[in-house]
Formats: structure tokens, C-alpha cells, sequence
């Protein structure tokens, strides 16, 4: 397949031994991008070579693109129904050894080697974000080998800031079978209800499993306040571990309603209520009726998905940490979470401690967490390193 395939060429001045020792990604900047290069379709194939003509890769190429090529595999390799298939059943395999049950993302983009690309599976149906142009050009390969694997109904999710930055569309649509009500997901001991055409992302957040158990353990035999709540991840984990009570506060109602159906169906939803509510006002409101939880959870949007948010971004996360602190009771818990690319662990811990001293709560930390393993990092890029988990224990 090589031989007939494009090439595009590093600039002189551009070292290719990241390349050469694995990093995936190859910026715009870092190329030659002549009339030619810049005439391949979006999401064609081709062989990147060195300033000297040396093959690399074999990348995806989307000149359009701050990322202008993705390494898919050597430079000889062919991309095909049956290459695309034994990266998925790889993948496959590692979440079956991990998980009893089919409910796990499936495919973590550049970490399983599918660039661009995320799906989370739940049962017999799967959601599809072809986040790459390669990925959108060649969607029926990925949906047939779903298909294989036992996930008949397919929905492609086009929503994101990462497909407006290839120049994709935002025309989400099933792509095989339909579905008309919530996906019912078995996860640490709760049902939760996934709404995977209408709700946040893909409809629930596999990544903070191990948070979500971490914190349910801390959680047991106490009260819980969930802010920032989606679903219910962590008050519906905590209750079914053992607190006495949980309150979830978010500003999507749907969301909230979905939380309280997965708590009826597991069976404590009288120990379970919500609050329609912006996160902040919340937080105040409850300061100011010296109200306290013995764990206080807090798991907001990314305030800084990139770099011209940052400074914003980690101001927000110290005023949600000086919020909530108050409201945890003496020697009780307060876990904050972080899915901002831009912040990374020890600008986001800073922020937490910050705000945490300014309320005058004495602390210590337990514990630092991060996506659970079906969720891989990718050694070469630290944007698949983007979650963040800290619990603090209140000593006073």
C-alpha cells in the first residue's frame, strides 16, 4: 500500500526522532506543506518522511488542521478492514480482562492506536466520536467491525470542540439500529441510566469508575453532597455503598431526573434527592445556612479545556474549593476533580489547596486520582493524561 501512496516530508529544521520513538502527532508547522501536500483529501493516508527522504510513518493526513498528520503505523502497514479490526479486538481484549460487564470505553483514540477516535460501549450499542478526519472517511470500517464485536446499534456522536478543529461536521445520527429510552449501566453497585443521544458527551463518564468507587468508600455511613452531579456518579456509588443520604446539585435538569430514576431503580432513591442549580450559587447558598455534608464531591467541566483558559480556569477551580470546604464536616472529605487539558496535576492541586486554606480548613490529602484503565495514557501525549481526582480529609 505504501508505494502508491502520497508522501509529506518533515522540515529540515523539524527533528524527527519524536517521531521515531513514538509520539503520534505531527503540527502543521512541523511540515512541508507545499501546493502538493496541501491538494491530499482530509483523512487520506500517506508516508511521512524525514527532511532526507527517510520513510517514518504512515500517518493520516489532514492539512486543514493544527495537527496536520496523525501516525497510524509503520510506514509499510496498510490500513484496512483487517487492520482496523485487530486494533479494535487488542482493545477488546484489554477491557474484557478488566471488566465483568460490557460497559467500559472501548476505544481511548491514540492510546489504543485509532487516533481521533472514542467509543464507549454500553451492552449491545456503542457511541462512535470520529474526533479525526481519517476516522470520518473511513466511519463504515470502524461500524462493521463494531458490529462484529457484538454492538448493533451505533450512534455517532459529531458534537465537540475536537471535530470543529479538523473542519468536521456536528451531524450526530444512528448509524446502526435505534434506541428510544436511557441505557440502563451497571457500575459499581448502582444502575445508572445513560442517555447516549442527548446527554453530555456520550451519556455517562466511564472515567471517574475508580474515582467513584474511592469516593464511595469514604462516603459510607455519612451524608453526601454531589455538585456538578451529570447522572449521579458519585452520589448514586456512595449510596450504594452505604451513605445514609446524598443531594445532587446540577444545572441539567434531564441530567438530574436521569440520576433520580437510576437511584428508584437501585432502590434508595428515598435516600436520594436533587437540586436544579448553578454549582456556585449552590455552593454560597449552603455556606451561608451552615449546612455540612461529611463528603462534599465536586467534578465540574473542564474551566480550562485549553491554554488561553488557563489562568481563568484555575481561578475557578480555587473559588470552587474555597466554596466548598466550609460545607465539609470536621474530619469529613472533600473531593475535587478536574477533566481541564490545560491544568495539569500540580496546577490543579495548587488551586485546590489554595482555595482550601482561604476557607481555613486544616487538611490533608488521601489520595490523587486519575482515569481508570480503560482509559489508557498514551506515553508521548500528555493530553490522554487529563483527569484529576484529589480527596482532602478536613481535620478540623
Amino acid at each position: 500500500m505504501s508505494s502508491a501512496l502520497p508522501r509529506i516530508r518533515l522540515r529540515p529544521k523539524s527533528d524527527p526522532k519524536p517521531i521515531r520513538h513514538g509520539a503520534p502527532w505531527v503540527y502543521a508547522n512541523q511540515l512541508v506543506l507545499d501546493r502538493r501536500s496541501k491538494a491530499i483529501p482530509s483523512g487520506s493516508f500517506a508516508v511521512l518522511e524525514d527532511a532526507d527522504r527517510t520513510p517514518l510513518r504512515l500517518v493520516a493526513v489532514n492539512a486543514a488542521s493544527k495537527i496536520a498528520a496523525r501516525v497510524m503505523d509503520g510506514p509499510e502497514a496498510t490500513i484496512d478492514a483487517t487492520w482496523i479490526e485487530a486494533r479494535i479486538t487488542r482493545a477488546l481484549n484489554h477491557r474484557s480482562a478488566l471488566f465483568d460487564t460490557p460497559f467500559y470505553r472501548l476505544i481511548h483514540a491514540e492510546a489504543d492506536g485509532l487516533p481521533g477516535v472514542i467509543v464507549d460501549r454500553f451492552g449491545h450499542a456503542a457511541v462512535i466520536q470520529p474526533n479525526a478526519a481519517w476516522a470520518d472517511v473511513h466511519l463504515p470500517m470502524l461500524v462493521q467491525t463494531l458490529q462484529k464485536a457484538g454492538m448493533t446499534t451505533l450512534y455517532k456522536n459529531a458534537s465537540g470542540r475536537a471535530r470543529s478543529l479538523e473542519g468536521l461536521d456536528d451531524a450526530s445520527a444512528f448509524v446502526s439500529g435505534t434506541l428510544d429510552a436511557p441505557v440502563q449501566v451497571q457500575m459499581n453497585d448502582a444502575t445508572y441510566l445513560a442517555d447516549i443521544t442527548g446527554g453530555q458527551k456520550t451519556g455517562l463518564f466511564y472515567d471517574q469508575r475508580p474515582n467513584h468507587s474511592f469516593a464511595a468508600q469514604l462516603a459510607k455511613g455519612g451524608s453526601v453532597l454531589d455538585v456538578f452531579s451529570h447522572v449521579g456518579g458519585f452520589s448514586l456509588a456512595a449510596l450504594a455503598k452505604g451513605a445514609t443520604r446524598a443531594l445532587a446539585i446540577d444545572a441539567s435538569q434531564a441530567a438530574l431526573d436521569l440520576a433520580q430514576h437510576g437511584a428508584d431503580f437501585t432502590g434508595f432513591g428515598d435516600r436520594f434527592t436533587t437540586q436544579r442549580a448553578d454549582a456556585f450559587d449552590a455552593l454560597t447558598a449552603l455556606g451561608e445556612d451552615q449546612q455540612t455534608f461529611d463528603t462534599v464531591i465536586c467534578d465540574p467541566p473542564a474551566f480550562a479545556p485549553a491554554k488561553p483558559a488557563l489562568d481563568a480556569g484555575l481561578r475557578a477551580y480555587e473559588r470552587l474549593a474555597r466554596l466548598a470546604a466550609p460545607l465539609v464536616a470536621p474530619g469529613g472529605y472533600l473531593v475535587l476533580c478536574s477533566c481541564s487539558h490545560a491544568a495539569d496535576l500540580s496546577r490543579f492541586r495548587q488551586a485546590s489547596i489554595r482555595g482550601i486554606g482561604r476557607a481555613g480548613r486544616p487538611a490533608q490529602i488521601v489520595y490523587t486520582g486519575g482515569a481508570g484503565p480503560d482509559h489508557p495514557q498514551h506515553p508521548h501525549l500528555a493530553e490522554s493524561s487529563y483527569l484529576k481526582a484529589l480527596a482532602f480529609r478536613m481535620l478540623t
